[in-house]
């Protein structure tokens, strides 16, 4: 619980005002610079690069389309495990010698598994790129899956799992997960139980690496000291070997269950209370519609009708957001909150009392402007402020589909949403029941409807 005072506010507002400028003209610079080629190697590689020689350095990221929803019941947790291991040998090299020439190359390398991906990236100095890209190649074409570091590895995300276990906010994400998805793969926990992790033998490691690794669901992005002819080369060396297709297993479409509540019993006092309504599929025509009314609704942060409502009128929480969830197979638009837990029902009537007021009435046309300037202006700020950050941008916008023009045409397509599309959306949005969580002291059933 909190207080705000007018002087308070008047802070933040120009420090508001302040940032805004700053993403306004931060994004121009950004996106004058950024020039994306559309590299293909001798061997159908594809990748888009953003030369940039102001630092020696080279950023390269990729991703295989296939996360833990790969994971074959039973061995949840294989994909996870999986990415924890690709610096731990490779070739002819054990985990210490791997390590130890990674060190000496000065270069950073890292894996991880999504839902619906499996990712990995390395950043390198230019002048040392040619050790550096044959360890990454290594990597990715020849790991060795040892025993002992298998061990070790899940030996460490056991322990992690079972530390988690005893955090409220583990339980009810648990909780959140099956009652959302039922029996859909994303019910089941990305890390996998203990007991899933336990039936893992490195041959099912190395038959699920044979599967994803490959080149027909393969993004990559690449940003830095490199031209693209070197580029060309180095796409071969480090993906040319891989099989053409992956094999995957086919997932079908998640259908989330929402009109429902979801009860975590928890004694803490403060109480965490979860929202989520249907989503919208990021190629539809109302998708930028569907964004800027969620920025006015919760997720423009400090300028949001929710952190309005909820945090600056009544000091109920630290924080409200709201956002667009887009996997591969599902998609939502969620809230999130934290509250004293004597407060809580109250905080719950305030969010959906804002939500069937922007589902009734929509945004004004003040709001949209300003929505409209301020999402413009922070893409620069939150994805191409750095050439990791960069490189991650080019990857995500392979696997959404949205074209080497996009970040070209993103402003345009802001501009031209209209106050009715943001209403349309909205009605069609938020006009139904919520799935609701309550984690901490149960609240009435009149209270959360």
């Amino acid at each position: 619980m909190m207080t705000t005072s007018m002087a308070a506010g008047r802070h933040v507002s120009a420090f508001l005002a302040f940032v805004f400028m700053f993403t306004i003209a931060v994004f121009s610079s950004a996106q004058a610079e950024v020039k994306i080629q559309d590299v293909v190697s001798s061997k159908g590689v594809r990748a888009w690069l953003v030369e940039d020689y102001s630092v020696p350095i080279v950023s390269i990221r990729f991703a295989f389309r296939g996360g833990s929803t790969q994971d074959p019941a039973g061995k949840e947790g294989l994909a996870n495990l999986m990415t924890g291991l690709f610096d731990e040998g490779a070739g002819d090299l054990d985990s210490d010698a791997f390590q130890l020439r990674l060190d000496d190359a000065g270069a950073e390398m890292s894996f991880s598994a999504g839902s619906d991906a499996v990712y990995g990236s390395m950043r390198m100095l230019a002048e040392q790129q040619d050790e550096a890209f044959a360890l990454l190649r290594m990597a990715i074409q020849a790991p060795r899956f040892d025993v002992a570091p298998m061990n070790r590895i899940r030996d460490q995300i056991i322990s992690g799992i079972q530390a988690a276990a005893l955090d409220p906010a583990t339980k009810g994400e648990v909780a959140w997960r099956e009652a959302i998805y039922g029996k859909h793969p994303y019910a089941r926990p990305d890390e996998g139980t203990a007991e899933t992790l336990a039936t893992i033998v490195p041959d099912d490691i190395r038959q699920f690496h044979a599967r994803i690794f490959a080149r027909g669901n393969l993004a990559v992005g690449v940003v830095g000291a490199i031209d693209a002819e070197t580029l060309k080369r180095r796409l071969d060396e480090l993906f040319g070997a891989l099989a053409a297709e992956p094999a995957l297993t086919p997932v079908e479409r998640a259908e989330p269950r929402f009109a429902q509540q979801i009860d975590v019993a928890s004694n803490l006092p403060q109480t965490t209370l979860q929202l989520a309504w249907p989503g919208i599929e990021r190629k539809d025509p109302l998708f930028f519609a569907a964004y800027l009314m969620n920025n006015i609704l919760g997720g423009g942060a400090f300028s949001s009708r929710l952190f309005e409502e909820v945090r600056e009128k009544r000091g109920l929480t630290y924080g409200i957001s709201s956002a667009l969830v887009n996997r591969d197979y599902a998609t939502a638009l969620a809230i999130g909150t934290s509250t004293r837990s004597d407060r809580a029902a109250e905080t719950l009537a305030i969010i959906r009392s804002e939500v069937a007021k922007m589902a009734a009435e929509g945004p004004t046309e003040a709001e949209l402007d300003f929505a409209k300037r301020y999402v413009i202006g922070a893409y620069a700020i939150n994805n191409l402020d750095s050439s990791g950050a960069i490189a991650r941008t080019l990857v995500e916008l392979q696997l959404d589909g949205l074209g080497i023009d996009y970040i070209e045409r993103r402003a345009q397509l802001i501009d031209a949403v209209t106050l009715e599309d943001v209403k349309a959306v909205a009605k069609r949005l938020l006009s139904s029941e919520p799935a609701v969580m309550v984690l901490g002291p149960a609240i009435s059933q009149g209270a959360v409807q």
